[in-house]
């Protein structure tokens, strides 16, 4: 009973002192506030940006690869992926492959038309900000879309070359607005008129991969009315049974070799990737954010470190008439030392609750622009903390043995 008593007097005794030196005791906690929540909220809006991009490229489905030019190479920062440029895919070796390729998947082709396109309806009209796709019917299968209104591009619409149109819901909310059904109306993409055949369901546009301003049009009304000089397509390949993916890709591998004219001491000159190796690629380069974000959080908690020790030596120097006093009273040196850790590790607690409240709004606040949930980073928390208490511990200890270690008769003199 003795010792919580006690426990709860230095308590009070803390908060006193807390309060009689307010301003300086606010600035410090201020510099904790801001490390902590430069750590929480970076760590947070990473830890969503991880949650979106496996969201992301989880729709396209774990069973799903993509053939394309090396020409579109990735680069992520020093990092770059199969950069050498061959020739393009053509019209024709996508559909050769189409027929040759026998392995129970489904095959889809694509080109992309345009990425900054202008869409009309009436007195609509969209910045230049559209992606336009021409695609089979196989697409919305092998890229994860789905429909919302309408009907899907049929094979009769891309053998006859058919001006359809799939849009983005978006889209469909700007241009017709909710009262207005969009099926079978008329838009201007780009310079052709296109009846709308369907709505892609809303999946948002985190990353740069949603549908959400997106149309889809025939590949084949692609090559007349987006035509350009060695345009290249695209192979995207679902397997059936997600167990057969590596046997898959090395028949596409050795099919498309047979296809592009290639030598057996010939390197391929096309990439095969699937959405789990380009979600890794990215998610490894998030780990050099993380990094910094630690760096920045653990320079800033020094500062914190320097000053709210600071504030205890001077705390010590403007108290030692007290001090004095508690010793002449017969307060021993252990209780003298734990008074101050307890008002070191108080203040440490306020700026890591300030600085994890903070952190958690503003790495929330990217959360949500990203289109993804709100998250409550509990790791994140438990280690604001857990550095708040040895940011108190380690800038308390120094003051708090200086404290205890005063001879009451020269302190009671002191003035």
């Amino acid at each position: 009973m003795r010792s919580s008593a006690l426990f709860w007097e230095n308590i009070q005794i803390s908060l006193k002192s807390i309060r009689t030196n307010l301003l300086r005791t606010i600035l410090t906690v201020m510099i904790i506030a801001f490390g902590i929540m430069a750590l929480v909220g970076i760590l947070t809006a990473i830890d969503a940006i991880q949650g979106s991009l496996t969201q992301q490229f989880s729709l396209m489905g774990a069973n799903t690869f993509t053939i394309e030019a090396r020409s579109m190479h990735v680069q992520i920062g020093n990092e770059t992926y199969r950069r050498k440029n061959h020739a393009y895919i053509s019209y024709r070796q996508a559909r050769e492959f189409n027929e040759r390729f026998r392995f129970p998947a489904e095959i889809s082709i694509q080109t992309w038309a345009s990425g900054s396109a202008i869409v009309k309806y009436k007195s609509y009209k969209s910045n230049p900000n559209t992606s336009v796709r021409g695609c089979d019917e196989s697409f919305l299968y092998t890229g994860g879309y789905e429909i919302e209104r309408g009907r899907n591009i049929t094979v009769f619409d891309i053998e006859n070359n058919e001006p359809v149109v799939i849009i983005g819901n978006s889209i469909a909310s700007a241009a017709f607005g909710k009262d207005t059904d969009p099926i079978n109306k008329f838009l201007i993409v780009g310079n052709g008129r296109y009846r709308v055949i369907g709505v892609l369901k809303s999946k948002g546009s985190s990353m740069g991969f949603g549908s959400d301003r997106l149309c889809l049009i025939p590949y084949t009304n692609v090559r007349q009315y987006f035509s350009r000089p060695s345009m290249s397509y695209q192979i995207s390949v679902k397997t059936y049974d997600p167990m057969l993916m590596d046997m898959a890709i090395s028949e596409a591998e050795g099919i498309f070799r047979l296809v592009r004219g290639l030598s057996a001491e010939d390197d391929s000159d096309f990439n095969i990737t699937n959405s789990d190796q380009l979600s890794q690629m990215l998610l490894e380069n998030l780990k050099y954010v993380t990094i910094a974000a630690t760096i920045i959080g653990i320079i800033t908690l020094l500062g914190a470190v320097i000053g709210l020790m600071n504030i205890m030596l001077v705390s010590v120097t403007e108290r030692t008439k007290e001090i004095g006093t508690r010793k002449a009273l017969g307060a021993k040196s252990i209780m003298i030392r734990r008074q101050f850790l307890y008002e070191a590790v108080m203040i440490g607690q306020l700026g890591g609750l300030l600085g994890i409240l903070l952190g958690i709004l503003i790495g929330n606040a990217v959360s949500l622009s990203i289109g993804s949930s709100f998250i409550i980073p509990w790791m994140w928390i438990i280690m604001g903390v857990i550095l708040c208490l040895v940011v108190g511990l380690v800038s308390g200890y120094f003051p708090a043995m200086k404290a205890s270690k005063l001879d009451p008769i020269i302190a009671l003199r002191y003035e």
